[in-house]
C-alpha cells in the first residue's frame, strides 16, 4: 500500500539568525537575518525542495517564532498537522551564526528551557508514523527529558510497523551535560537504527574516543541493525558502507564557500531521497555531497536547499 510520506522527521525545529555582515566577529555584527533552522527541520525542508512528501513532529513555542516556523514549513509542502504547540511558556531556539570568513564560521545557541525538547512521549502519534516507510531522527532530540523519551517511543513504534529509522548524529555540545551522556544516548539510538549518517567527529562523540577509525565504527555497528552507515570527512569526501561487506566513496564538489553550516542538513536530505527513488548508494553520496556545496556557498540553510535538477547539474559539469 502506498504511503503518504515518503519520510517523516522529528525533533528541533528552531530559528537561525545569520549574520549578514561577513568577515567580522559577532561582536561586531549589527545585521543579522532570520531563517527556519535545526538538523531535522532542515534535513525535512531540503527532502520537501527534492520533491519527497514529507511529515513532521515536533513541539514550537506557542509565538511570533513558533508560528514563522509552522508557516515558513508548511509553505513548502510539509505536513505540519503534528507539529505541537507548547503551552507552557517555553521559546524557541535561537541559533546565531558568525561568518568571519569561509573556514572560520561559528553558531551561539540558545538551548535552554526551548520548546522542541519538551515533546512528550504520549504526544507521538503512532497512526500517524504508520503512513511513511522511513523515520529520521538527529541526535539533538536526545539531549534532555522529555524529548529523548519521545524519540524512543517513536522507534518503537517505527520497529512495530516495520518502518525504517534513519538516525543523523547531529551532535551539538549545548544542552548535553558529559561526553558520557551522549556515548550513551547516540549509542542506544545509533544500534537500533536502519542507516545511520554522520560526520567522522560525531562518531567519534558516540564512541566515546578521539581518532576512531571507520573500521572499527563499522565493526561495532553492524553487530547491531544497521544496515547502511555514511561516514563524512569533509572536503575529503564521504564513505558508505553496508552489512554485506561492501564500500562506496564520494568525492566532494568544488564551490565557492561562503559557510560551513546548513551541509550536513542538506547531505543527508539528498541522500535519504536519492535512496528512496531507486538510486544506487554511490549516487545517493554524489548527491548528498552535490547538495552540501550548493548550500555552503549560500547564506541560509533551510533556503538554500536544492533541486534535483541543482544537484544533478552539478554532478554533471563536475563529473
Amino acid at each position: 500500500m502506498a504511503k503518504r510520506f515518503d519520510i517523516i522527521a522529528l525533533g528541533r525545529a528552531c530559528i537561525d539568525l545569520n549574520a549578514v555582515e561577513y568577515n567580522r566577529p559577532m561582536e561586531e555584527t549589527i545585521t543579522f537575518k532570520k531563517y527556519v533552522g535545526g538538523s531535522p527541520a532542515n534535513i525535512a525542508i531540503g527532502s520537501a525542495r527534492l520533491g519527497a512528501k514529507v511529515g513532521f513532529i515536533g513541539k514550537i513555542s506557542n509565538d511570533q517564532h513558533g508560528r514563522f516556523i509552522e508557516n515558513f514549513m508548511a509553505d513548502v509542502g510539509i505536513d505540519t498537522s503534528q507539529m505541537i504547540v507548547d503551552q507552557h511558556e517555553h521559546k524557541s531556539g535561537l541559533a546565531f551564526t558568525e561568518i568571519k570568513s569561509p573556514e572560520e564560521c561559528s553558531i551561539l545557541m540558545y538551548r535552554d528551557q526551548v520548546a522542541d525538547l519538551y515533546l512528550k512521549p504520549e504526544e507521538v502519534d503512532e497512526q500517524y508514523l504508520k503512513q511513511t516507510d522511513l523515520l529520521l531522527i538527529s541526535g539533538t532530540a536526545l539531549a534532555q527529558s522529555p524529548s529523548r523519551e519521545a524519540v524512543l517511543k517513536a522507534i518503537s513504534y517505527a520497529r512495530k510497523n516495520q518502518i525504517k529509522v534513519a538516525f543523523e548524529l547531529d551532535y551539538r555540545p549545548y544542552t548535553w551535560q558529559t561526553p558520557e551522556e551522549v556515548s550513551i544516548y547516540y549509542s542506544i539510538i545509533a544500534e537500533h537504527a536502519d542507516i545511520v549518517i554522520g560526520t567522522r567527529d560525531e562518531y567519534d562523540e558516540m564512541e566515546g574516543k578521539s581518532g576512531g577509525t571507520n573500521q572499527e565504527t563499522t565493526n561495532y555497528l553492524f553487530q547491531h541493525r544497521p544496515e547502511l552507515i555514511v561516514i563524512k570527512h569533509g572536503v575529503k569526501g564521504s564513505y558508505a558502507y553496508t552489512k554485506d561487506g561492501a564500500i562506496y566513496q564520494a568525492g566532494s564538489y568544488k564551490t565557492k564557500v561562503l559557510k560551513t553550516f546548513g551541509a550536513g542538513d542538506s547531505y543527508a536530505a539528498a541522500f535519504l531521497y536519492a535512496l528512496s527513488n531507486g538510486k544506487d548508494i554511490e549516487t545517493a553520496l554524489k548527491y548528498g555531497s552535490a547538495s552540501a556545496a550548493i548550500v555552503v556557498s549560500k547564506h541560509s540553510s533551510s533556503e538554500a536547499m536544492p533541486t534535483v535538477q541543482e544537484i544533478e547539474q552539478l554532478i554533471a559539469a563536475q563529473s
